[in-house]
């Protein structure tokens, strides 16, 4: 990737934390932040650009005061949207969004159409979906940020359990990003070694529980949405594309007759590199997980449902 550009859109906590995140580890040349608060927008590019002095590298932090000013790059981070609000329904919230997500699709189809988009903006499955709709792009370059945030807390939670191998545990887990998520404890280790030979099953029932609880947990006690895991969950995804890694990380993506499923998007473990999405894998599910999956998918096929019947998609 020429210029190693990163257009993020949204600098709020989230948007800000993943590009600090990125300027800390140095791996792009230049981030720009874009947001409709331009004077948030200028100040924060100029704390984080201000923090660059003692990075690896000298990355570039500006602030985009028009979409025009994120041209070329690279990636797109898309993390603009408004939180569900009193008595506004689950119709009311996608339909924001997704207005919100067609505007800013719009301005990155225009300014940056080589880019692989990485979406991070909530419902956080159908939004994905309403990119592929909007842009009609390989689906190699449309991704969701939720299975890295989900792995994370699930790996919190089974280090919390276990007492040890701290920075050796992986979480992987796959549906929807919501309570409808589906952890795969069988699948998941710490150092290597599988969590079902570490844990009992009412310490596993613990651990998923708490990982579908997890986002909840930080709004209870902090009074507002998670950053901190979010923003570095999206910079290790950025980081994987930029370098081309190709590392496995569960993420939201279109399924094309994956897991039996099709023209919907929705998480599944993916090998993530330089050209976004490089391959599927295809898990083979039991009966049990399969049933999970398939609650799973249906809940996001009825958000797609509702914009389809407000004519969003004409």
């Amino acid at each position: 990737m020429v210029g190693r550009k990163v257009g993020i859109v949204g600098a709020g906590s989230v948007g800000a934390t993943a590009a600090y995140s990125l300027t800390m580890t140095g791996r792009c040349h230049e981030v720009i932040l874009y947001d409709i608060q331009s004077d948030i927008t200028i100040g924060k590019a100029i704390d984080i650009g201000q923090s660059t002095s003692y990075s690896p590298r000298g990355t570039i932090v500006t602030a985009a005061l028009d979409p025009s000013q994120m041209k070329d790059c690279d990636i797109i981070v898309i993390t603009a949207g408004v939180p569900r609000k009193g008595d506004m329904t689950r119709a009311d919230l996608l339909l924001i969004n997704a207005k919100i997500m067609k505007e800013v699709v719009s301005n990155v189809m225009k300014y940056s159409p080589n880019a692989i988009i990485l979406c991070v903006s909530n419902p956080l499955d159908i939004m994905t979906y309403v990119i592929h709709k909007m842009t009609n792009w390989d689906r190699s370059r449309i991704i969701g940020m939720a299975g890295a945030l989900d792995g994370a807390r699930m790996a919190y939670e089974i280090h919390k359990k276990v007492g040890f191998g701290s920075g050796q545990v992986k979480g992987m887990l796959i549906g929807d990003h919501g309570q409808n998520m589906i952890p795969m404890p069988e699948i998941s280790s710490v150092g290597g070694v599988p969590l079902e030979q570490i844990v009992t099953k009412r310490d596993m029932e613990e651990i998923i529980a708490r990982t579908k609880e997890g986002g909840a947990q930080i709004v209870k006690h902090l009074g507002t949405s998670a950053y901190y895991a979010p923003g570095r969950a999206v910079a290790v995804m950025v980081e994987a594309m930029l370098d081309d890694s190709k590392i496995v990380i569960p993420s939201s993506v279109l399924l094309d007759g994956e897991y039996g499923y099709s023209d919907v998007c929705v998480g599944v473990p993916v090998i993530l590199g330089g050209r976004g999405v490089e391959k599927i894998i295809e898990l083979d599910l039991d009966e049990e997980t399969k049933e999970k999956f398939k609650i799973s998918v249906d809940s996001i096929k009825e958000g797609i449902e509702i914009l389809e019947k407000n004519n969003f998609f004409v």
